[in-house]
């Protein structure tokens, strides 16, 4: 008997609670009133649970009723969601939004894509990634990731096409208690060789053979970027950081900026969506790379 409950029953059960009575009920759903106490009285029978108190003028909610009110809604809910998502996708809409970024990219401007990408396309979950260098193309590049945002890798694959996005501003900088930080002017290359620089590295093998901004043989790998930054903040070496995850730092003199030779003053680093070329972004994506333009 339960195999046999209808959608439609549901959509009755839930318009005679949500409108107060049977006969506005009717009325919404377009029936007669007749139509609709029949279904509700068959949806009864099936499930062996009486749902509505019918000895008032009005009918009211027996509990059981209210606590599979509750089951009844999710599963309109649920079946909206299905055909919303399968309109979308019957009109060239992706069914998933999955984007690597990388962690340099300032994730301000990554909520906000993802905000409008929320109200936009509601029926598109957004699957992110966080990743640096090559690790932000390998999924792209193995398609378990239809759009990457590049800058610490500055490497495009010939499989990928690229966009330019924006420049991310950035720093050099040391804790005030490191060595170099005492040195007025610019720092010579020789004499930052001498300290340790803390580096990001890759998780994959994409940059193997390639060094980015690396100057000291004394250097130290991490593959996180919150650790190198708290690495900086403890005097543990000097490095390069994206500007905007270091200004409060800056501002409250927790670090220091320094002039390194051979970098311009005010250097940044250019950040690029990249996306296969036989698999270029739907709507979804291309409303999000939009987005992080801005």
């Amino acid at each position: 008997m339960l195999d046999g409950i209808t959608l439609d029953q549901l959509r009755t059960f839930i318009a005679a609670v949500d409108e107060g009575s049977f006969s506005a009920a009717g009325r919404k759903l377009r029936r007669a009133q007749s139509v609709v106490s029949q279904a509700l009285a068959n949806l009864e029978a099936q499930l062996g649970v009486k749902l509505f108190d019918r000895s008032a003028r009005y009918p009211k909610l027996t509990d059981e009723g209210r606590s599979l009110l509750v089951d009844a809604r999710s599963v309109a809910d649920n079946v909206d969601g299905f055909k919303a998502r399968a309109r979308a996708m019957r009109e060239g809409l992706e069914p998933e939004l999955a984007v690597a970024m990388d962690v340099m990219y300032p994730m301000q401007a990554v909520t906000r894509a993802a905000m409008y990408s929320r109200k936009t396309y509601p029926h598109t979950p957004l699957r992110l990634y966080v990743e640096a260098l090559g690790g932000v193309i390998r999924p792209v590049l193995d398609r378990s990731c239809s759009i990457g945002v590049i800058g610490s890798l500055p490497l495009v694959p010939d499989d990928l096409q690229s966009e330019p996005l924006l420049n991310v501003p950035f720093a050099t900088v040391v804790s005030p208690s490191h060595r170099l930080a005492t040195m007025r002017g610019v720092v010579t290359v020789s004499a930052a060789a001498k300290h340790v620089q803390l580096v990001l590295t890759d998780r994959t093998a994409l940059s193997d053979g390639r060094d980015f901004g690396v100057v000291s043989p004394l250097n130290w790998r991490l593959a996180d970027l919150g650790a190198k930054h708290a690495f900086l903040r403890a005097g543990l070496g000097w490095g390069h950081m994206p500007l905007h995850m270091v200004k409060a730092d800056l501002d409250s003199g927790a670090l220091v900026k320094i002039r390194l030779e051979g970098v311009p003053r005010d250097f940044a680093l250019p950040m690029r969506a990249v996306f296969r070329k036989d698999a270029p972004p739907g709507p979804a994506g291309r409303a999000f790379i939009a987005q992080l333009k801005q």
